[in-house]
């Protein structure tokens, strides 16, 4: 069987180069696992698809994935999802949110790259120092979801890189695996559908075109979530904790040298 016409029927059309296709499937895998719970590794695959399709293009590529691999997490999750975190974190994002649409546009890449992640190394320092004291106080202020939640927003709409700050909201209010997931998966879901229109008629970099792309991806995303679901039972509760902490310091780390 000869691979060439099968390439063109499914992704020829687009006139995108195959190693782009690659970098965007294994990108697309990588959602998947994120969304089943491996959370910390979302940076490499916005990444790729900054390396696939350019780094403004590559925002609204990604966004209907995103909704994708939320509405998967969603369907398994949903039971153990905690409202109150919810209630407390959303609001914020969308002011976040809101500030980024209109002055995130034109932000330089490179500043925007080297503060959030000057910020999340040094939160992550402070998580680490928390998790070595081994207190059972949480910061339950409002002043830290309102930090966390402006943050959260303003890169989930300049850069779909939220789930940074999203995870040390949650490792600091010490939520267990199953309920750190689930409620991270209805506040995203949320989150980034809200942020559809913003990028359909502000940014204008949703398309018809940018959708038929997210149809061929979705295979990638679907497959990273069903190996993320039985990694992410085999992993324990405080394993599962560092596991989330290093990643997120490895995602941070990319961030400077990507």
């Amino acid at each position: 069987m000869e691979i060439s016409p099968i390439y063109d029927q499914l992704f020829g059309a687009l006139d995108i180069p195959w190693n782009h296709w690659g970098l965007a499937l294994f990108g697309a895998f990588l959602l998947g696992l994120t969304k089943a719970g491996i959370n910390g590794i979302a940076v490499m695959s916005v990444t790729l698809m900054v390396l696939a399709f350019g780094g403004r293009a590559s925002t609204g590529i990604l966004l209907p994935m995103l909704i994708v691999g939320d509405i998967m997490a969603v369907w398994y999750y949903h039971r153990h999802t905690q409202w109150k975190h919810l209630y407390k974190l959303m609001p914020w994002m969308v002011v976040g949110i809101l500030v980024g649409v209109f002055t995130g546009k034109d932000l330089p890449e490179d500043l925007f790259r080297i503060g959030m992640g000057a910020i999340i190394i040094i939160s992550l320092g402070i998580m680490i120092w928390w998790e070595k004291k081994d207190s059972k106080e949480v910061p339950d202020k409002w002043w830290f979801a309102g930090i966390t939640g402006l943050l959260a927003g303003f890169t989930t709409m300049v850069g779909n890189l939220a789930g940074a700050f999203s995870n040390l909201y949650f490792l600091a209010m010490r939520l267990p695996k199953q309920h750190f997931i689930g409620t991270g998966a209805w506040l995203f879901l949320i989150i980034n559908v809200f942020k559809v229109p913003f990028h359909v008629f502000v940014w204008e970099t949703i398309s018809w075109e940018t959708f038929a792309i997210n149809l061929r991806l979705i295979p990638g995303i679907v497959a990273g979530f069903v190996l993320g679901v039985a990694l992410v039972k085999k992993i324990r509760e405080k394993k599962y904790r560092q596991l989330i902490i290093l990643l997120t310091g490895v995602g941070a780390l990319l961030i400077f040298i990507l």
